[in-house]
């Protein structure tokens, strides 16, 4: 393709080189390393003057280093005189942490509870000057010992790790405005990415964000490797993906069944109850989730639903994060297969955990890539009947 450059960050190259591939062109030549003190290192040895270019780099592995040299990969071109510049995310960072604090109930609270100070008793009013100098005295004296108690043991020394009284969390940072505001403050003119956890980050950009979603290519794989799958339930592991889950199901023309987590302990809103609704006895279940991080959410609903007479379980995924013990918990769990797809790479998951397989969303951004470049609509990419392959 004319016109267009694309460039390669270091966090997922195979990616690129496909995306390029669909494209028939090579990628950008570029350096990037770090320097002797860990500083971030780019240089770029493609001219990009009046070019449209394309930055791929996704947010896994090191995410902080990955998500700098981003930022200064997209400085860079637009320092080098680029036409545009747009940022190519499949797996966006910091987009799952919430922007303002929340309530217990799940209500945002974006006021913290106003601080009290030790106020003078209005029962009685002083009649004498003595007794006026005698209260203030009084006043700045307990003030004074409480600003030195809220400095010696104020919640700035030790972070509070749980709600106060109020349901207020006190210094939540708001990562996702923080990001949005970088990545334009580096110059990206565009955002493209896959699946947002939270929609309404696309909010924070005041440049467009084109986000892309997964669910055609997964309709098309359930349909084309999975055996009988109009007798399987899409299941959604909780509430919040429920959504997605039943844009296949009905797609299909599949049952649906969801789990939702019952919290019976007000006092402890971390111990909940997992309650399924839905008939999966003597089904295959698929289910369908945006992002599969520590595992914990898709295996215990594998549990559930081998307790509920589930004969096989697959679990369909966007991102797979896979951190920590996650492969682990997912070769002892109920899963039957984990299907993600290559936002993250895959290659040590798929080496280490025979249960783990991949679909690729090269042909998916690609086609986006060429359809922006040339000004043409992107909703058709949302449709499964149009063939990316």
């Amino acid at each position: 393709m004319r016109g267009i450059v694309i460039f390669s960050g270091s966090s997922h190259q195979n990616l690129t080189q496909h995306i390029c591939q669909r494209l028939s062109c090579e990628p950008g030549k570029s350096f990037l390393s770090k320097f002797s003190n860990n500083e971030t290192r780019v240089e770029l040895y493609e001219s990009v003057r009046e070019q449209e270019v394309y930055i791929v780099q996704s947010g896994c592995g090191h995410v902080n280093n990955n998500l700098m040299e981003l930022l200064i990969m997209i400085q860079a071109c637009k320092t080098a005189s680029a036409r545009k510049v747009t940022a190519v995310i499949p797996c966006f960072p910091y987009s799952r942490q919430p922007d303002v604090p929340y309530k217990r109930s799940g209500a945002p609270l974006t006021r913290a509870p106003p601080m009290t100070v030790p106020s003078t008793p209005h029962d009685t009013v002083p009649s004498t000057p003595k007794e006026q100098a005698s209260n203030v005295n009084n006043y700045e004296n307990t003030l004074a010992d409480a600003i030195e108690h809220m400095r010696l043991k104020g919640p700035w020394n030790e972070a509070p790790t749980q709600p106060d009284a109020n349901g207020y969390r006190q210094w939540v940072a708001r990562s996702g405005t923080l990001v949005a505001e970088l990545l334009m403050c580096a110059g990206a003119d565009h955002i493209i990415t896959l699946d947002l956890h939270d929609p309404q980050f696309q909010g924070y950009f005041d440049c467009p964000v084109d986000n892309m979603s997964s669910l055609p290519i997964m309709i098309k794989y359930i349909q084309h490797n999975i055996p009988d799958f109009e007798e399987a339930v899409i299941v959604s592991p909780d509430a919040g993906g429920a959504k997605r889950a039943t844009a296949i199901a009905e797609k299909l023309q599949m049952d649906f069944a969801l789990i939702h987590k019952e919290r019976r302990r007000p006092d402890k809103p971390q111990k909940h109850d997992l309650m399924l609704v839905g008939d999966v006895r003597d089904r295959v279940c698929i289910l369908i989730d945006d992002m599969l991080d520590t595992s914990f959410t898709v295996t215990k609903a594998a549990k559930l639903l081998h307790e509920n007479g589930a004969t096989k379980i697959y679990a369909l995924v966007t991102h797979g994060v896979m951190s920590g013990d996650a492969l682990e918990r997912i070769e002892k769990s109920y899963l039957d297969k984990v299907i993600v797809s290559d936002s993250v790479p895959q290659e040590d998951h798929t080496r280490k955990c025979s249960k783990i397989s991949t679909f690729t969303i090269a042909p998916l951004f690609a086609e986006a890539i060429r359809r922006i470049h040339n000004g043409e609509s992107v909703s058709m990419l949302f449709d499964p009947n149009y063939e990316l392959f």
